[in-house]
């Protein structure tokens, strides 16, 4: 299991935060932000295995022989689309700071997050080629072992062209609604036009940008070969004091240049390096950035 029952509960306390609630095609458990919202009864949905059951009615239930929840006025459910970057650069580091496995955690409790507020979640595994992968879109937390068992199975490998994969994952009707792009944005071709795509077809984005320490300091000296991930590339550099500095200079340069690109595109931005503990990031980083309640 990804993680433990601890750390679930925590999560099932949680509710992601769209600012501007997409309406669904059913009633759902989440508050509407418009003005007028009320807790006066409004309707029922069909019960949902892992619905809260404090709000079944027991009275239909009892006449009905079929379980319905009450919904209040102004609750909608929310798409929730959760899209995971694939490629091999998101094989790097070691331990808890393997950038693949943190993305996958960090991937499994939104997701957890989503089925228990009722919202509807699609997982996308961004991958070159045919390899891409997908689960959903499904509600409700009796889903969250069949997502826990989809992303345990999924390996990152080869190049991934984001916005080519992004465009083909956008390519069937899909509702809009929140999207969060995890990855290391690590591609040649950039993220922008992918991000672009999302965006013009009316959903709002989180960009989870994942790095590994040694991507933002790096941690050898001397001369060494480097050797890309994905290409098998090389480039033979003498690491002194002064491109270490030239190095650091750089990688904050782009990481400010992509936080500035999503403000401006009204993009939540979190930069989250994996010494960071990946709950740490959900509990307190996203709640912090207000992607969270």
């Amino acid at each position: 299991m990804l993680f433990d029952e601890s750390t679930l509960r925590k999560l099932n306390q949680l509710t992601l935060v769209a600012a501007r609630v997409r309406a669904g095609t059913i009633k759902g458990e989440r508050r509407s932000a418009r003005r007028g919202s009320s807790v006066e009864f409004a309707d029922y949905r069909n019960y949902a295995p892992g619905d809260d059951l404090r709000r079944l009615d027991w009275n239909i239930y009892a006449r009905l022989e079929r379980p319905f929840i009450k919904l209040l006025e102004e609750e909608e459910d929310l798409a929730v689309t959760i899209l995971l970057d694939g490629s091999l650069s998101m094989d790097w580091g070691e331990n808890e700071e393997h950038k693949f496995n943190y993305a996958r955690k960090l991937a499994a409790g939104l997701g957890a997050i989503a089925l228990s507020s009722g919202d509807l979640l699609t997982v996308g595994f961004l991958k070159s080629g045919d390899m891409s992968a997908e689960f959903g879109p499904t509600r409700g937390g009796a889903a969250m072992p069949r997502l826990f068992h989809f992303l345990e199975g999924l390996e990152p490998g080869g190049q991934t062209d984001l916005n080519k994969s992004i465009q083909r994952f956008t390519i069937r009707p899909r509702r809009a609604g929140l999207v969060i792009l995890i990855s290391d944005l690590l591609t040649a071709s950039g993220y922008e036009s992918g991000l672009r795509t999302l965006l013009g077809r009316g959903s709002e984005a989180i960009l989870l940008h994942i790095l590994a320490p040694d991507e933002v300091e790096p941690a050898f000296a001397g001369d060494v070969q480097l050797v890309d991930i994905e290409t098998n590339q090389t480039q033979d550099i003498s690491m002194d004091g002064a491109l270490r500095r030239q190095y650091r200079a750089r990688a904050q340069a782009w990481i400010e240049s992509t936080q500035a690109n999503c403000r401006k595109q009204n993009v939540r931005y979190l930069n989250l390096v994996t010494s960071l503990g990946w709950e740490r990031a959900l509990l307190l980083e996203m709640r912090r950035a207000g992607a969270l309640k």
